[in-house]
């Protein structure tokens, strides 16, 4: 095992290493960069004298930035050397674990993204455990009732959730439930109300599940439907095999023989998602981010595609990068916890 976890640790340098430059090469290869998005800047806004000085007094929309604005401008965001160049450098600071400073927040980039990170954190670990937690006693309870009217009735019900994109349910929850066009239960924007800190402890508690429930809902919904159909179908295939009949025979009870013997087996393949807990640490959704006014990391993903930040992009798509490695890993190592006949070699 040893083994295998070291074999799988050095095939994720070279990896990492390809993901980087493939995205590094695009990105800055990329029309518009942080240098087009200044220089536009510079010609439009109306307190460019210097600028405007410097290419014959032209303050006008249509002014012409001189030749040492633009030189000054790619030193200041190392556009001055060859890409390979560049390349390298952001490989020696990301030995320090540091991906270089945001064109847009102007802060380092690690800072920006331990702002955005709460959001995402709290929303991700919430909405995997409820998924689980949720899921798992479903899927089961659905197998024990195969056909009878309650595994039909949340069969239907299931699909109907999962035909629903989370997005789209976003907004009829806002409608419906949040001041839309019908009642107004439930907050939007942010994680906590303004005289949060005012609150007593249970105060506090009460207010953040108050402003989680319309996003969290969001959240779970898509993982929810496919773990509960996914928990049900491997339990189902389980009881069909040789030695649940086995188990039957010797005079097990139904619910020993469901909850002891076939329900380890049935978890293996939901054992699979579990190496994506790590993901939930940057599970920022755009769409549901900009529904419920949360400034996470979707938020920022998306905002630093616009500006072209390509610090910043670089060190999200790294952490992502590394997490889901890293994740897959933890999924063969659960696959050995759950079921000891498996060794990975």
């Amino acid at each position: 095992m040893l083994e295998y976890i070291l074999r799988r640790l050095m095939i994720m340098i070279p990896t990492l290493f390809g993901i980087t430059i493939i995205v590094f090469v695009i990105i800055n290869l990329a029309p518009g960069g942080p240098i087009e998005q200044k220089l536009q800047q510079i010609r439009f806004s109306g307190g460019m004298g210097d600028a405007a000085a410097m290419s014959g007094g032209n303050n006008s929309g249509t002014a012409v930035v001189s030749n040492e604005v633009l030189e000054a401008l790619k030193k200041q965001y190392g556009f001055d050397k060859p890409l390979h160049v560049r390349y390298w450098i952001w490989l020696k600071n990301l030995s320090r674990f540091d991906f270089g400073e945001s064109f847009t927040y102007e802060e380092p980039v690690v800072d920006v993204v331990i702002s955005k990170f709460p959001v995402s954190l709290q929303f991700g670990i919430a909405s995997l455990i409820l998924s689980y937690l949720i899921s798992i006693p479903l899927g089961v309870f659905k197998a024990i009732k195969k056909g009878s009217k309650f595994d039909v009735a949340t069969t239907i019900g299931l699909f109907i959730m999962y035909s629903i994109p989370s997005f789209m349910l976003g907004i009829l929850l806002v409608v419906f439930f949040a001041g839309g066009s019908f009642v107004d239960w439930f907050p939007i924007g942010g994680l906590y109300s303004d005289h949060y800190d005012d609150l007593n402890f249970f105060g506090k508690i009460s207010d953040r599940i108050h402003h989680f429930v319309l996003p969290l809902t969001c959240y779970v919904l898509g993982s929810f439907t496919i773990l509960t159909n996914l928990m049900k179908n491997s339990l189902l295939e389980e009881i069909k095999k040789d030695y649940i009949r086995t188990a039957r025979a010797k005079g097990l009870g139904e619910k020993m023989v469901y909850l002891k013997h076939a329900l380890r087996n049935a978890l293996i393949p939901i054992v699979t998602g579990l190496g994506s807990f790590l993901s939930v640490f940057f599970a920022g959704s755009l769409l549901l981010e900009i529904i419920f006014q949360l400034d996470g990391i979707g938020m920022l993903g998306y905002n630093s595609v616009l500006s072209r930040d390509y610090n910043v992009l670089m060190g999200l798509i790294f952490i992502q990068s590394l997490l889901m490695l890293v994740g897959n890993l933890l999924s063969d190592l659960a696959y050995v916890m759950v079921d000891p006949r498996i060794d990975f070699k």
